[in-house]
């Protein structure tokens, strides 16, 4: 008779034996068995369906997408929903013995091919030797091949015979994670379906079901955590939640989650976004050393900083609606907390810059580093101004000095060091004076009635006074064309005009600008320079661009004149001035005066400081 400890010790290692046999990991325990099962690919799952109830099924199919989104398990439902006893249908019995036999991998109808072992000419041949005979027991003889992408080119020649007019009883299921390496030849045999990446609340209901059921208790921000870091793969997510549950017991919490798999926790990258935001710099670079000494993975750090900013983009574009964002309650309100503190065009750059940087961090060799420079150009970019934004300012500035200078009936607009000077009074001396520009219409009609006649341009056909005066016609073509096009503008008012006849319009660069005219001409600056001139009544010109020398009043003057204002009748309490005569000659010392160029003086103007003060910046060429 055997000993009772022998008899006891045996069943006791079976026992165990077969407890340890026995066990599934989630993955596997909770795949779907059934489309209804299915999370987040209804696009799919629905198709399939309706195809097998119109009887409209395929010989070929083809499901990609990214990994751990359901593609083989789509492709083993599909396999049961078509040898199911009585089938083909969408909705078949679990217990049914065909569907159990493909479920656990013992139908002889149904193999499942591994593409990246069985990848040779060898391999397809025997399949396409095998596909002949008919199904054993069920109605088809269905071919599974997962990562399909992995077959050879020569293999994948062979298949295309088969795949394009295979027997009746035979049915193609392929997946992969990668179509872009599946021949084009192979794809246009085969009914494609894109799986995508599973939302996060999804993956975060289906994580709480499958906790209750296995009896654990789970904290929503664990939850949160969970899903964020699986990227939209429901395995990747299960997987996680096994590992934690042999990591903590049957209770879970966030910073469990976070110490496992390096995450930042999410008040942690909100108050991040929110220092760059408010360009605190200090605090940011504070609190990223803090998130590195914990051993926070920076590469996840920095994607989800990108997604953080991305969302609040979103956010103010849609104002504010929610249905375009993946984010829990708490994103939600930090969303609408952080939407003032910039505006869209400054989360675009700050987007660039982080961007970039994760591009450059699989290079780089301190990650940290990168990550510091790429916060700190993030908080400069935040505080940047566009050129946009300084033109328009600077032909403010412009505009205000015009205006303010204009009502003074004695003051000049600059002389010829650019410097703002005034004269008691208009006289005959000052007009004769090479700097000294040409009185307004207005001062015109208070010291003479009759207005003296402009002096013609070079070479100009158009000539007079008021609307045919070529300076006039100029002066106001730019001003147009700066409203339209400051960058435009900015170039013209280095140029001249030559001559208007024949409707061609000869527009002057000095040598020393000539470099501009490659700039400037080209077909959108002439058909907005067209335009413009239309409206002021020159149609059908035409434009030229020389290298020429400008008079040298327009060269000393420096600035385009401004376009005339309507000239107001003389008051018939004031009796009209003869005009004086004008001497013969200047003084020598005005003379002198007129052509020289002093650069201080230009540094020290108030309108050139003010604009300095505006936008904090400094003169670095100052040219005669």
């Amino acid at each position: 008779m055997p000993s009772p400890r022998r008899t006891g010790g045996r069943p006791a290692r079976r026992s165990l034996a077969r407890s340890q046999m026995s066990y599934q990991v989630i993955a596997r325990k909770y795949r779907p068995q059934r489309f209804s099962d299915v999370v987040g690919q209804e696009h799919v799952t629905q198709t399939l369906g309706q195809a097998i109830a119109q009887n409209r099924i395929a010989h070929a199919y083809l499901f990609c997408g990214p990994r751990g989104t359901g593609k083989t398990t789509v492709a083993r439902i599909f396999a049961k929903a078509l040898n199911c006893t009585g089938g083909p249908k969408a909705e078949f019995d679990d217990t049914d013995a065909r569907c159990r036999e493909i479920a656990e991998g013992r139908s002889m109808d149904v193999l499942e091919i591994d593409g990246a072992s069985n990848n040779g000419v060898e391999q397809v041949r025997e399949l396409r030797e095998t596909c002949k005979y008919a199904p054993a027991s069920s109605k088809f003889k269905i071919y599974i091949i997962d990562e399909v992408h992995m077959l050879s080119v020569a293999a994948f020649n062979a298949l295309l015979k088969t795949l394009e007019e295979p027997p009746a009883h035979v049915k193609f299921m392929f997946a992969t994670t990668d179509p872009e390496k599946v021949l084009p030849t192979i794809l246009s045999r085969c009914q494609r379906f894109d799986l995508r990446r599973i939302p996060a609340p999804l993956i975060v209901e289906q994580l709480r079901s499958i906790a209750a059921a296995e009896q654990v208790q789970i904290s929503p921000q664990a939850l949160q955590a969970i899903a964020r870091g699986a990227d939209g793969g429901m395995r990747d997510a299960e997987s996680t939640l096994d590992q934690l549950i042999s990591f903590c017991g049957n209770k879970i919490e966030e910073s469990d989650v976070l110490s496992m798999f390096g995450l930042t926790a999410q008040g942690q990258l909100l108050d991040l976004g929110r220092s760059v935001l408010e360009g605190g710099i200090e605090t940011a670079l504070r609190q990223l050393n803090d998130l590195a000494r914990n051993g926070k993975d920076l590469g996840r750090l920095l994607s989800d900083l990108l997604n953080h900013f991305r969302n609040l983009l979103v956010f103010q574009v849609s104002h504010g609606d929610l249905k375009l964002l993946e984010i829990s309650d708490a994103e939600a309100a930090a969303l609408r907390d952080q939407s003032p503190l910039a505006d869209a065009s400054a989360l675009t750059r700050i987007l660039e810059v982080f961007s970039g940087a994760e591009g450059r961090l699989r290079d780089a060799v301190s990650k940290k580093i990168l990550i510091e420079v790429a916060l700190l150009k993030a908080i400069e970019a935040r505080n940047a101004v566009s050129l946009d934004a300084v033109l328009t300012r600077l032909q403010e500035l412009r505009g205000q000095a015009t205006t303010s200078a204009t009502p003074a009936p004695a003051s000049a607009p600059f002389s010829a060091s650019g410097r703002p000077h005034a004269a008691p009074a208009p006289s005959a001396s000052a007009a004769a004076t090479p700097c000294a520009p040409t009185p307004t219409p207005v001062n015109q009609a208070a010291a003479d009635p009759t207005p003296p006649p402009a002096a013609p341009a070079d070479g100009g056909a158009v000539s007079g006074s008021g609307e045919n005066d070529l300076e006039t016609i100029w002066a106001r073509l730019v001003d147009a064309v700066g409203r339209a096009s400051p960058f435009a503008r900015s170039y013209l008012l280095e140029a001249h005009p030559v001559s208007l006849a024949k409707n061609l319009f000869t527009i002057g660069f000095d040598p020393e600008f000539a470099e501009h005219i490659a700039l400037v001409d080209n077909s959108k600056n002439h058909g907005l320079l067209q335009a413009k001139l239309a409206e002021l009544g020159h149609g059908h010109a035409q434009f030229k661009f020389i290298k020429a020398e400008a008079p040298a009043l327009r060269r000393k003057a420096g600035l385009p004149p401004t376009p005339p204002a309507p000239a107001t009748a003389p008051s018939s309490a004031a009796p009209a001035k003869a005009p004086q005569p004008a001497p013969a000659a200047a003084p020598a010392k005005d003379k002198l005066t007129t052509t020289s160029f002093n650069k201080d003086d230009f540094k020290n103007d108030p309108l050139i400081q003010k604009a300095l003060e505006i936008f904090k910046g400094q003169i670095v060429e100052v040219r005669a």
